[in-house]
């Protein structure tokens, strides 16, 4: 007598409730299938989440992730989302770290100010037309790789022949970042601000033979040529947003449901308050692989091989009775602080921290990035918090690998990292950043850092790679275009059919940008029938 097949509670189970969960669960509801999200916390979000870190402060922050680039129109009006995103006039400002009194401004309305700036900051009258012809060479990419984001995977073959610029292919996509960046800008300077947009959590040099850091600069270029968004109401409007949808379109999403297990035939073991097992005809694996491993493993009693990730990045979150003082006179605190202050961003700096990690030690000075988003929207802070001019601060630290904190008492690292970070923002202000630190109604200061082992610890992010893993090229290559299964189509796919990847581990996943979770989506339905 043959084997009964097995009984489905579901047509998907979504494993882990982040933002892109979230976007899959809705679009499958909304096409009538049953679906159930089961996350281990007790809200829906991620890390795309807002937050009050600082008990009696009336400030929204998200503590882990901060802007929205590459989340397409086509997912908010597909799902309805009612969202506001606000784009930054100024790019970037970013002090010389051998005389911080003289600094780059890049303001997108003002070339005649921005061209000023890089000649006062690099002795240099051509680079910021240098800057602007690199800028200008990149848009073609981002036209033609962006659109392709939420179809199917296209060739490498077909996405080159759009771009039409061998050349430019070849220093993106063949040869290591750093060669193509000193062939196009002549400065320290300038060459930093742009290799800064290829080490967001991803620890390499300019010239690394892994290409991870060309593959990190192309989602920042794809992502809209460095213009990176601030969602009003904070990063928790988003994930509000995309959980309403899910619920309205039918989605169940149950809340304290840790997944313990998973076998490939689609059988989810859920702990938590309400324990038990629920089947899908698909499962859709909103966790990092390395995550999704360990529930395989459980599941079937056999180990899998560990491929570990590590992320690179630390998080320091500020509020700030007002902002601090500029060595630069040239700028204002208004203009420096409302796009990317960029610290210690040198490539060669960054390159140094990078030799300095390796070696074991916090780089010094510590390269970091420095967001303001209550200048572009105030309403993460309390009425009377914008009466008294309190501004947020969002410090992301580069060239900081999980090794640094992985073995070292997670106390004792995260004030050693945030004391690393403190020293660099002082080496580039004309007062200390303590005198302008708000302080909590308990008298501590509002400042705390979020490290790598945080986010493991938090979100289940396993070496607190917010990537889930290393990036991957956002096409197919000559290997992967033998498989013509949806899932490997839309770059989903895992080692079992029946399980795909809907998160930041999906081909074209990372960011705050629910790609991972349409792509997913679009692969079930079709592997579904409906």
């Amino acid at each position: 007598m043959g084997r009964l097949p097995p009984v489905h509670t579901h047509d998907v189970v979504i494993v882990g409730g982040g933002h892109n969960a979230l976007v899959a669960a809705a679009y499958l509801a909304r096409r009538g299938l049953t679906v159930v999200v089961l996350e281990r916390l007790g809200h829906v979000g991620g890390a795309a989440v807002s937050e009050r870190p600082w008990v009696g402060v009336e400030a929204a922050l998200s503590r882990y992730s901060y802007l929205v680039s590459l989340l397409p129109r086509r997912i908010i009006d597909d799902l309805g989302l009612h969202l506001t995103l606000r784009r930054r006039r100024i790019s970037s400002y970013t002090p010389d770290p051998g005389d911080p009194a003289r600094g780059i401004l890049i303001d997108t309305q003002d070339a005649a100010a921005t061209a000023a700036s890089f000649a006062r900051a690099t002795g240099d009258a051509a680079e910021a037309a240098r800057f602007e012809a690199l800028t200008a060479r990149l848009g073609p990419v981002a036209r033609a790789v962006f659109p392709t984001m939420t179809e199917p995977l296209p060739s490498a073959a077909a996405l080159r022949a759009r771009i039409g610029d061998d050349a430019l292919w070849e220093g993106l996509v063949e040869a290591p970042l750093g060669r193509m960046l000193r062939g196009a800008l002549q400065t320290d300077l300038a060459r930093g601000i742009a290799l800064t947009d290829g080490l967001i959590g991803t620890f390499a040099t300019a010239d690394d033979a892994s290409l991870r850091q060309n593959r990190c600069f192309l989602y920042h270029v794809i992502g809209g040529t460095g213009d990176w968004d601030v969602p009003v109401g904070g990063m928790g409007a988003v994930s509000a947003e995309l959980e309403r949808a899910a619920r309205s379109a039918g989605a169940d999403l149950r809340l304290e449901a840790p997944v313990t297990a998973i076998t490939p035939d689609g059988e989810v073991t859920v702990a938590g308050p309400k324990p038990g097992t629920v089947r899908g005809r698909l499962v859709l694996s909103g966790v990092g692989p390395a995550v999704l491993r360990h529930l395989l493993s459980a599941g079937t009693g056999n180990a899998a091989a560990e491929a570990v990730p590590e992320g690179a990045q630390l998080k320091v979150n500020m509020l700030l009775r007002r902002l601090p003082r500029l060595h630069d006179s040239a700028v204002r605190p208004e203009e420096a602080f409302a796009g990317t202050f960029h610290i210690a961003e040198t490539m060669t700096g960054l390159d140094r921290a990078h030799a300095q990690a390796v070696a074991g030690g916090i780089p010094d000075p510590l390269p970091a990035e420095i967001y303001c988003h209550s200048l572009t929207d105030p309403s993460i802070l309390g009425a009377e918090l914008r009466a008294l001019g309190a501004q947020t601060l969002t410090l992301f630290g580069l060239q900081v690998p999980h090794r640094l904190v992985s073995d070292s008492d997670p106390d004792a690292a995260r004030a050693a990292l945030l004391t690393a970070a403190e020293r660099s923002l002082n080496a580039v202000l004309a007062e200390p950043l303590a005198d302008c630190l708000y302080e909590a109604p308990d008298g501590a200061p509002c400042i705390e850092a979020r490290t790598t082992g945080d986010l493991e610890h938090s979100l289940g992010m396993t070496g607190g790679d917010i990537f889930h893993g290393a990036l991957s090229w956002p096409w197919l290559d000559e290997i992967t275009t033998a498989d013509d299964s949806p899932a490997a189509r839309w770059g989903v796919e895992t080692e079992h059919p029946g399980i795909l990847m809907c998160g930041s581990g999906a081909r074209r996943g990372g960011a705050v940008s629910g790609i991972g979770g349409h792509n997913a989506a679009m692969a079930a339905a079709e592997m579904l029938g409906v």
